[in-house]
Formats: C-alpha cells, sequence, structure tokens
C-alpha cells in the first residue's frame, strides 16, 4: 500500500522510485488524494536528489496518462513541432512554423505564455487583432489537415497533462523551478501527448536564458532528448546563445513586425539565421528532403502561409498592430563600437515597461518593448540612437531606464567577442 510520506521518505533519503510509486503518487495527485504541501515536499526532494533516466521517464509518462493524447498520424504528412525553453527577443515560432509549414510538413505548436523577463509566444499572436490562442482539437485537426495553412500555435487544452499543470503552479512558489528532471518531465510530457511525431528543441543559454551555464543547458537537452527518443518521437536539441537578444525588438507587437520582415524576406541576421537553422532541423526530423527552407522564404510561400495561419485562428493579418502612447528614447553617450548588449537587463526592462507579467494571469501590453538600434559589433556615434522605449504607462519608464543604464558597453572593435549562435547539438 503506499502513501504520500514514504514515496517523500524514499527520495529524500537518495532512493529511486519504483514504478508503482510514480504511477500511484502522480494518480493521487490528480485525484486530490496526495495534498499540495506533500506534493511540494516530494518535489524538493526530488530537486536535491535527482531522479535516474528509468524515473524520469516513468514520471513523464505518468504526467501525460493524467489526460489525454492527441494523433495526427493519420494527416497524410508527417509532423514536428519546436520548443524553445525561453529569452529575450525569442520570436522564432512565429515565421518558423508557417516556414516549416510551406516546406510540407504539419506543424502542431503548442506555446505558452511569458513570464517574467522571458517573453511568450501567445501573448506576442495576442497583439494581432482578432487571434485567437485557444482553439479545440476538432479544429486544430482541420487546420493541420489543411495544406494551405498546416501549422497552428495555441494554447494546450486543459485535458493534456494535466497533471503536470498543477504541479508547475507548485513548483514557481516552492523553489523547485530548477530541478532539471521535472523541467524536462513538465516540457516533454506536453509535447509527447500533442502527439507531433518529431521534435526540435531550442535550449537557451547565457544571460538572458533560464539556464545560465552551457553544462546546465547540456543536461537539461540531454534529458529531454532521452525522453523523447524513449517515447518514440524523433527529437533533437540545439544549444543557442541567449547573452544578447535575439532580433532588435523585444515586446509582443514589436516582435510581430520584426518576425513580419523575416517573412518578407528580410529581418535582422541572428532572427533569419536560427529561422532557416531550426527549419532545416525540424524538415530533417520530419523525413522532408531536398528542400531548402530559404527558397519558401524568398519566393513568398511562407508569407503566403502565415497569412493563412493567422486568418485560421480569427486574426486579420492585415489589420495595423498596436503600438504604444509613449516612447522615449536612449542616445549613446559617445562614440565607439558597441561591445556589450546584456538580454536579461533588455528583458527586465521590457518587462517593467508592461511587455512582461509577474503573476500568471496578468495582463501585458500588446505595445511596449524596446526596441534596439543596434547590436554588438556595430560602430556607434555619440548622441545616435541607441534604443527607444515603448510603453502606455510613462511612470514606468524611469525605472526601465535605470535597468537600461547598465544594459551595455562602448569600446573598441578589439573587445568585441564573437560567439556562435549555435553552441552545441544534442542527439539520441
Amino acid at each position: 500500500m503506499h502513501s504520500a510520506v514514504s514515496v517523500i521518505t524514499a527520495k529524500r533519503d537518495g532512493g529511486e522510485l519504483s514504478d508503482a510509486q510514480i504511477d500511484w503518487v502522480v494518480d493521487a495527485f490528480r485525484r486530490g488524494e496526495v495534498a499540495d504541501e506533500q506534493m511540494s515536499a516530494l518535489a524538493m526532494a526530488i530537486l536535491l536528489r535527482g531522479m535516474t533516466r528509468r524515473e524520469t521517464a516513468r514520471w513523464t509518462g505518468a504526467m501525460i496518462d493524467s489526460g489525454k493524447r492527441m494523433d495526427f498520424r493519420d494527416l497524410g504528412r508527417p509532423t514536428v513541432d519546436k520548443h524553445s525553453t525561453g529569452g529575450v527577443g525569442d520570436k522564432i515560432t512565429l515565421p518558423l512554423s508557417p516556414l516549416v509549414a510551406a516546406c510540407g510538413a504539419a506543424v502542431p505548436q503548442l506555446s505558452g505564455r511569458g513570464l517574467g523577463h522571458t517573453g511568450g509566444t501567445l501573448d506576442k499572436l495576442e497583439a494581432i487583432p482578432g487571434w485567437q490562442a485557444d482553439i479545440s482539437a476538432s479544429r486544430m485537426r482541420e487546420i493541420l489537415a489543411d495544406p494551405a495553412i498546416g501549422a497552428v500555435v495555441c494554447a494546450a487544452g486543459a485535458d493534456l497533462a494535466p497533471a503536470d499543470k498543477r504541479l508547475y503552479a507548485l513548483r514557481d512558489v516552492t523553489g523547485t523551478v530548477e530541478s532539471i528532471p521535472l523541467i524536462a518531465s513538465s516540457i516533454m510530457s506536453k509535447k509527447i501527448a500533442e502527439g507531433t511525431g518529431a521534435l526540435v528543441l531550442d535550449v537557451k543559454v547565457g544571460r538572458g536564458a533560464f539556464l545560465k551555464h552551457l553544462d546546465q543547458a547540456r543536461e537539461l537537452a540531454t534529458a529531454m532528448v532521452e525522453l523523447g527518443t524513449d517515447a518514440g518521437v524523433r527529437t533533437v536539441a540545439l544549444l543557442t546563445a541567449m547573452d544578447t537578444p535575439l532580433g532588435c525588438t523585444a515586446g509582443n507587437a514589436l516582435e510581430v513586425a520584426e518576425s513580419l520582415d523575416v517573412l518578407a524576406g528580410g529581418g535582422p541576421a541572428d532572427v533569419v539565421d536560427l529561422t532557416l537553422t531550426l527549419a532545416r532541423e525540424m524538415l530533417a526530423q520530419a523525413g522532408i528532403d531536398g528542400i531548402d527552407p530559404a527558397d519558401a522564404l524568398a519566393d513568398g510561400r511562407a508569407m503566403d502561409q502565415w497569412r493563412a495561419m493567422i486568418s485560421a485562428q480569427g486574426g486579420d493579418p492585415d489589420a495595423p498592430l498596436p503600438s504604444s502612447r509613449h516612447t522615449e528614447t536612449l542616445y549613446a553617450p559617445a562614440s565607439g563600437t558597441l561591445t556589450r548588449l546584456d538580454a536579461m537587463d533588455i528583458g527586465l526592462a521590457a518587462w517593467r515597461l508592461g511587455a512582461g507579467r509577474a503573476r500568471q494571469g496578468d495582463p501585458v501590453q500588446a505595445g511596449a518593448g524596446i526596441e534596439m538600434h543596434a547590436k554588438p559589433g556595430d560602430p556607434i556615434k555619440e548622441g545616435q540612437s541607441l534604443l527607444t522605449l515603448h510603453t502606455d504607462t510613462p511612470e514606468a519608464i524611469p525605472a526601465a531606464l535605470e535597468l537600461l543604464r547598465d544594459a551595455y558597453t562602448i569600446g573598441e572593435a578589439s573587445d568585441v567577442r564573437a560567439q556562435p549562435l549555435v553552441l552545441g547539438r544534442i542527439t539520441a
């Protein structure tokens, strides 16, 4: 006979939980037999003691089994998804999903909302007038089956790994978010339950990422690739740099506008490069050969797919994007070369301006955020525009400016330390 206390003490004392213990405690938590404080204690024990590959896989399976599984194997086209662990200016999902769909795959992309300094894909898309994040499973299937659309970016339904949703809320308030096995199982339980045939993971590492160190990012990426592989999902992970914000914008409508630039054949080089790199990985995992996604950007197919994707979820692709009522520009105090632009400071400042939220459920300002007029390596002249702040709440500007005064360094060109965008690749 199992009990919450016996499972907690077994893990607290460094033991390896059995399959039966894991299955029981997750199901009992779902049913309310295991109380929130007991699951919080178990989460802390897992944070401190860790989990083996077998335990993590079984825990993930139990989270999946707490709800429903989706199945898209009868669509007639391969399915592939992408997940990012989150960063500043990370708008890649927006151009990537229609681009991969334009190349012949179906992309069921379940996404989330931003919290703190990292932006959320759903918040960005909700800046588009009329666009809806919540759609039914049947409507999702209809969109994916239509080759003129082929991509869905939406919120996960309430019946997808519901036990994980409850556990995530507890981890957020009990100091157990950082547990690698629990992060990996939280992400992968939803991705596996989603029913995708293949998955590419973008694991961010650096100042503006959740994971600051490469060894942490590699550990998480390896755990997630193992979970996907063990579940029969073809999975690969890229470790990508997040010391500097991606692109030249951080903020919801601002990032949508920049994504449209990419889909139109322009956009910042780092956003284009990472979009194409991830698109090639996704197509390879989906088994689609002989198609260069750069061609689908250049000839407008990706833009056509974007318009169809936005329209399918109620959005108006021709409607003007929201803009903030107040702007303020920070000017360069000296000439030289921009040698550093700190992703964490930019993300926190954008959050202060209203682009993010402190708690789940808080509203966000669609137009709030920061434009970056230069990136590391660019020459700077004294007095030129460096950063422009956008907000509907001008009283937030002084606190944001205080953060931004330490967000950049102007020095000599020789001081620029070039870093590759992709820092590593993890496969099964």
